[in-house]
């Protein structure tokens, strides 16, 4: 039992280093845009893990807690996404901040949605 509990820490660590490095990548190049897009390309695969790899292909739990803990829990960022809408309403920009606000919540549902069907379909 300590053996799983000490290969499931490792893999979120190993795997969140490259959700984190992922998510630098984006955040660098597209701003606010890479922020949205880690964030729905997190709500997809999270979903599609859950409804696919965890429940029917039945991956060892090390791994798939490295996937979804790690690497989508390091790639996803509430804190960002919360800090770059208020930033875009403090600069006046309030159609924007709230255009993105609603790309990230209702953006999100709809790629955890996509993710959950395509998972459930294979």
């Amino acid at each position: 039992m300590i053996f799983v509990k000490l290969a499931e820490n490792i893999s979120v660590a190993c795997f969140a280093f490259f959700g984190g490095a992922l998510r630098y990548v984006l955040s660098q190049n597209f701003c606010a845009t890479g922020t949205l897009i880690a964030n729905l390309c997190g709500c997809f695969l999270l979903s599609f893990i859950t409804f696919f790899v965890i429940k029917r292909a039945k991956w060892p739990s090390w791994l798939t807690t490295g996937l979804g803990t790690g690497m989508i829990g390091a790639l996803t960022t509430f804190s960002t996404f919360s800090f770059e809408t208020v930033a875009f309403l403090q600069q006046g920009a309030v159609l924007i901040g709230v255009t993105y606000w609603l790309a990230n919540l209702c953006g999100g549902l709809l790629f955890a949605a996509l993710g959950c069907a395509l998972g459930g379909k294979l």
